[in-house]
């Protein structure tokens, strides 16, 4: 029956995957799927409603669904587009807008009493006192902030006039604060005018003034007699549909090979004569949507995506899959499936060890398989490499790393691999969960970074470098704290899980192995010391094509090398720690143990390199100073040090080497 297990482990981790792929249910009958693969072009790349739904609201509000505690409200990322666009009036009643400095919620009129939630329940209110529910509120309404707009607008104001590297938490916090607005109420101006209960009766009247409108202007410029009111008539319509031009957030439109937003298509009317389907779509939309009409909604969708298919197939075909890929949430799927992975591999070295390892082993290859796919989708949609920006990096570093372990785990079945894979992966992927908070990952290019050549040699071989040093490091953070707290290191390997009972005497440090084939004749600790070993020489070797590819691109682009740019230079640093390391190594300087310290301060220079450079505010890849950011690099680099300073302890206080020297 425990022969079993693995084959329950692999079919549940299957299981959870095309859980993922089935396809969302739409409420109250109304194509919600339809509607949010709908392709629109924000920021320099098309993109569909959905992707836009779930970045707005990571920007205002941190997460991607609208609700409120002690509260029945709740709205899915398309519910909340579809009310901000089409039903304004409600939209500002929701809890939007995050805000988390104490003086910019006393800005707004929030006080002890106001932020605190009372709960009905008496076991809801003992869950909010012991932390597991909110106790003070959090987010809040455009209605709610809408009487303080000036007050935040002048205190903004002052916070624009001082330097960026010298603005307060508190500048920093109202200038977000007055960006989110103002990106709410571009939001709001896309598709419809948010003043108005009927949009589409707007346009058809729009419509039908214009023939007489454009005859009185006409005759006004001819200087004849004209309908004074006709005139006035089409010089409103064109003011307002002017502002909407000038505000819109998104081009809705696609036209002649290009998109245009609904305001511009309708000031095109007084050219043409007719105005755009496209407008009139949304409008068609809206009019639906608050009629709560989910018959002639879809119908509206159903058409207009066959228009799209005869205009823009190919466009249509990539937010298809984009709005796929985005209820699929791979990566999200990919860290449960990793911390799985994880503890079953830890409960190897428990019990069970040869089928438990092998569960794990195979919840590792699902979630790695996970992973895979995100990123290739990732690549399709972008038409780029598989580095473009600092998100997909950690997307990156954390494949190369789980990668690595796969092949380790297959070599040595010892459950090290897996642990590590699950570790890492998870880290990795919760660093691109955070960094996705700025908004769209897949953002255009920086003009000198757009070549697909460089990003596919250059950045990919050199984050393979990260991610294989971050590896090592990982590896030798296991060896440090299972020697130090537990005899695992001087026992044989296991069939599985390395938790033999036999311990045996351990061969010297520096003695010779027969391989990875005879692990019996190994202890853990020299099994490690492989693993740590041939990761480094994999690092360094990637660690230095990459940075040497850097400099001849750099001397392509520009005419030079890439001088002192800071990221650069700790590309280079990189690359020379893992050469101390391997120098060290061959000159006898350290033994197994001083290979492990070299390897966790290896951690720390990464770390650096992939993010401490980045904050400088300096070099061609300064991507601005990230105060979150910087304080979890330090804590980082902290417990890095720590385990370091525990690495260093006198070697009568490891357990596994308390008659060894290492």
């Amino acid at each position: 029956m425990k022969r079993l297990i693995p084959l329950l482990a692999l079919v549940l981790a299957l299981a959870a995957v095309g859980a993922s792929l089935w396809p969302p249910q739409n409420p109250d009958a109304f194509d919600l799927t339809g509607f949010s693969r709908l392709p629109v072009l924000v920021n320099g790349r098309v993109k569909p409603l959905d992707t836009v739904a779930r970045n707005a609201l990571l920007v205002l509000q941190g997460r991607q669904r609208v609700g409120a505690p002690n509260s029945d409200l709740t709205r899915t990322p398309q519910q909340w587009l579809l009310d901000v666009l089409f039903d304004p009036a409600k939209a500002n009643t929701y809890p939007t807008f995050e805000i988390d400095h104490p003086d910019v919620l006393a800005l707004v009129g929030q006080t002890d009493e106001t932020l605190a939630i009372h709960y009905e329940s008496p076991a809801k209110r003992t869950m909010a006192v012991v932390g597991f529910l909110p106790s003070r509120f959090r987010r809040f309404s455009f209605d709610a902030l809408k009487p303080h707009f000036e007050a935040i607008d002048r205190q903004a104001g002052l916070a624009t006039e001082v330097d960026p590297q010298q603005r307060s938490r508190y500048q920093k916090a109202v200038l977000q604060l007055r960006d989110n607005i103002a990106l709410y109420t571009r939001l709001q101006r896309s598709a419809a005018m948010p003043d108005g209960d009927n949009f589409l009766a707007e346009l058809n009247q729009f419509q039908a003034a214009l023939p007489a409108g454009i005859a009185a202007v006409q005759a006004r410029q001819a200087g004849k007699p004209f309908d004074e009111a006709a005139f006035q008539r089409i010089v409103d319509f064109g003011q307002r549909y002017d502002l909407m031009a000038k505000s819109a957030y998104l081009m809705i439109v696609p036209h002649d090979g290009s998109w245009r937003n609904a305001g511009d298509a309708l000031i095109d009317t007084f050219r043409t004569g007719e105005i755009d389907p496209g407008v009139l779509t949304y409008a068609g939309l809206g009019y639906a949507w608050r009629k709560q009409d989910a018959r002639a909604f879809n119908e509206i969708v159903r058409l207009y995506r066959e228009q799209l298919e005869k205009q823009v197939p190919a466009t249509l075909r990539k937010t298809d899959l984009e709005a796929r890929f985005n209820a699929a949430e791979p990566f999200g799927l990919g860290m449960n499936l990793y911390v799985a992975a994880f503890f079953i591999a830890i409960a190897s070295w428990l019990i069970w060890p040869a089928i438990l390892g092998r569960s794990a082993f195979w919840v590792l290859v699902v979630a790695f398989g996970v992973t895979t796919v995100g990123i290739l989708v990732r690549m399709w949609i972008e038409g780029r490499p598989p580095v473009t920006n600092l998100y997909s990096s950690a997307l990156f570093v954390g494949w190369i790393a789980v990668g690595l372990c796969v092949v380790l785990e297959t070599i040595y079945k010892n459950a090290i691999g897996t642990v590590a894979a699950g570790a890492v992966g998870f880290g990795t992927l919760l660093i691109a969960h955070h960094l996705a908070l700025g908004g769209d990952t897949m953002e255009m290019m920086r003009a000198v970074l757009d070549s697909n050549f460089w990003l596919a040699t250059h950045v990919v071989v050199v984050t393979t470098g990260y991610g294989a040093t971050f590896l090592a490091g990982f590896l030798a953070i296991i060896y440090v704290v299972m020697g130090v707290f537990t005899p695992w290191l001087a026992r044989r390997p296991g069939a599985a899980g390395g938790m033999d009972s036999r311990a045996v005497a351990a061969a010297p440090s520096g003695g010779k192995t027969a391989g990875p084939t005879m692990a019996r004749a190994d202890t853990n600790a020299q099994m490690l010391g492989r693993m740590v070993y041939g990761i480094v020489c994999f690092a360094t070797l990637f660690s230095l094509v990459g940075t040497i590819l850097g400099g001849i691109w750099a001397d392509q682009s520009w005419g030079r090398f890439w001088g002192w740019d800071p990221k650069e230079n700790g590309a280079l640093i990189i690359v020379l720690w893992n050469a101390i390391i391997l120098h060290a190594r061959w000159g006898g300087l350290v033994k197994q143990r001083g290979l492990m310290i070299l390897a966790i301060f290896g951690n720390i220079v990464t770390s650096w390199s992939w993010f401490g450079t980045n904050m400088l505010g300096i070099g061609l890849h300064s991507y601005g100073f990230m105060e979150a950011a910087f304080w979890w690099l330090l804590a980082f680099i902290a417990v890095q040090l720590l385990l370091i300073a525990l690495a260093n302890l006198p070697v009568e206080k490891w357990r596994s080497f308390r008659t060894r020297e290492v």
